[in-house]
């Protein structure tokens, strides 16, 4: 706090002086009162963001696995200038470029030896790029120019590495529910369940088309949701998402959930069992009942012939 208060006096007294020796006003006293409190806070204004500007923190995001590059803020290194990477709040020193002799030094055993043989420096600008990035490397990354006089700090990252998202996986299961009927039964409807596993920071959707039908969100390990789709032949897509990329799976044809289909769609496996032996049981009572039938009728048929030849005599 008080080193701010040393740098607001230092840069407010710096422009009262300029616009003591200022050519287009003769004296302060010629100017309204109003129109020089605008033009001093606007004069302030321009010369502390001069000031404040570096300390404006940038954000960057990438996929896991790719490059990215943090730029300096610079055009040129001057020959005095020494260029230096910082990592994490703890500002651990990690690359460093000498503008005298253009060479640079990589702190590979600094912050656990984690960008070890991935650091490169732009010779002309001083800007930063890590290769093969991994999700560790998010963190905070400042850069500082260092020469005899000063220390001037030139930018401030905030980078933050995405996982590398996974197909969402759909599965068919039975999910029972109590009918209105009756509280003690239960029928099974079909569910489509979409779920992704070990990710973090990702929202996960279900689609109708181009709708949004319902999603969650996840901040790490896994997430899943399931959907009713109640025997619907519509389009169905499940999507995971971060902030900078997705994935997608569509429901096609197979598994769509076809009519009232009785061991898929309507019933569970206990259901489909008790469904089958009943229907067992009335085809076995059909059977008996036509067996009987025929048995019944065959005596009354040889009586009937036994009866016609004497009737002729």
């Amino acid at each position: 706090m008080l080193c701010f208060l040393c740098v607001f006096s230092l840069v407010f007294k710096s422009v009262l002086f300029k616009i003591r020796n200022c050519c287009i006003l003769k004296s302060f006293s010629e100017m309204p009162k109003n129109i020089y409190n605008m033009f001093i806070f606007f004069c302030l204004s321009l010369s502390l963001n001069g000031v404040f500007s570096a300390d404006a923190v940038k954000s960057e995001s990438v996929t896991e696995g790719e490059s990215v590059t943090l730029n300096s803020g610079l055009t040129e290194i001057q020959i005095n200038d020494q260029i230096e990477w910082r990592f994490g709040h703890n500002n651990i020193l990690i690359a460093k470029i000498n503008g005298k002799d253009n060479t640079t030094v990589f702190y590979n055993d600094s912050a656990d030896g984690r960008f070890r043989g991935r650091l490169k420096l732009d010779h002309q600008t001083g800007s930063l790029t890590i290769t093969n990035t991994r999700t560790t490397d998010s963190e905070l990354y400042q850069v500082s120019s260092t020469s005899t006089s000063t220390d001037t700090l030139l930018n401030t990252f905030n980078l933050t590495v995405y996982a590398r998202l996974p197909v969402p996986v759909i599965r068919v299961s039975s999910q029972n529910s109590s009918s209105s009927s009756s509280s003690s039964s239960s029928v099974a409807k079909c569910v489509f369940l979409c779920s992704v596993v070990n990710v973090s920071h990702v929202t996960l959707s279900w689609y109708k088309g181009n709708s949004l039908l319902s999603s969650i969100s996840v901040s790490d390990l896994s997430g899943s949701i399931s959907l009713h789709l109640d025997c619907l032949d519509d389009s169905y897509s499940c999507v995971v998402n971060n902030p900078i990329s997705n994935q997608t799976q569509h429901l096609n044809k197979p598994q769509r959930c076809q009519p009232c289909s009785e061991f898929i769609c309507c019933c569970g496996f206990t259901e489909a069992v008790i469904r089958l032996a009943v229907s067992a049981l009335v085809g076995v009572a059909a059977v008996a009942v036509l067996v009987y039938d025929i048995t019944s009728r065959n005596p009354q048929q040889k009586k009937r012939e036994q009866t016609s030849p004497s009737n002729s005599d």
